[in-house]
């Protein structure tokens, strides 16, 4: 096993992928990437991003991206499976996660991490939210809102994350980084992106609660 290799749990968005970025930055050598999809296969279970535009970002970082199927009642259970069959194929030590303070996520990530013989690393971790999307941006990561709740409404889709984009969050009373669900991202550049994804928002779908961009990759 490399001590210093990791798999990224790869959900397509801003937190992961910085994460992603500050654990390569620190000297730990990337592997895999690893995103569930919904029962369907077709998109992303968190962010609803097709699984076209994910496997574009493995090729732009130049790294394999593993899927699998799972609704949410199997979801730690196959999670687990897939990232012990993960360890075995690319002998990884670490698994790398992008939460910043919800602890019930910290020790959900360890406790998959630690069925699967490796160990958890957050390197995001207790980061203040504000300044650490700032910092985001100020690193080159580029992302676009793929999903938000009613408080932000449809209009805010496809949305780039930037200072305007963050003043007008705080005006509302929303979290600049989206930690507790208000929106979801997709990164389309990033400085270790080879290149940057052309993506088109298509359309817009509203449910109850949520508002989801129809997405293509151009």
């Amino acid at each position: 096993m490399q001590t210093k290799t990791f798999l990224c749990s790869w959900s397509g968005g801003k937190d992961s992928c910085y994460a992603f970025h500050k654990a390569a930055n620190s000297g730990f050598k990337p592997t895999v990437l690893l995103n569930v999809l919904n029962e369907h296969g077709d998109r992303s279970r968190s962010h609803g991003i097709p699984k076209e535009i994910l496997e574009a970002q493995g090729e732009a970082l130049g790294l394999p991206i593993h899927f699998f199927e799972s609704t949410w009642d199997d979801y730690e259970r196959l999670y687990i499976e897939n990232l012990k069959s993960l360890q075995q194929s690319y002998g990884f030590g670490h698994s790398v996660f992008g939460d910043i303070d919800i602890e019930s996520h910290r020790a959900w990530e360890e406790k998959v991490s630690k069925a699967a013989g490796v160990s958890a690393i957050l390197p995001l971790w207790q980061e203040s939210r504000t300044p650490l999307v700032i910092e985001m941006i100020q690193n080159g990561i580029e992302a676009i809102i793929t999903s938000c709740n009613q408080v932000l409404g449809p209009d805010f889709l496809g949305r780039k994350i930037d200072a305007q984009l963050l003043k007008e969050l705080e005006e509302i009373g929303v979290d600049p980084c989206g930690e507790n669900g208000e929106y979801h991202t997709l990164v389309i550049n990033a400085p270790l992106f080879c290149k940057p994804l052309d993506i088109r928002v298509m359309g817009k779908e509203k449910s109850t609660n949520y508002n989801f961009a129809t997405l293509e990759l151009v």
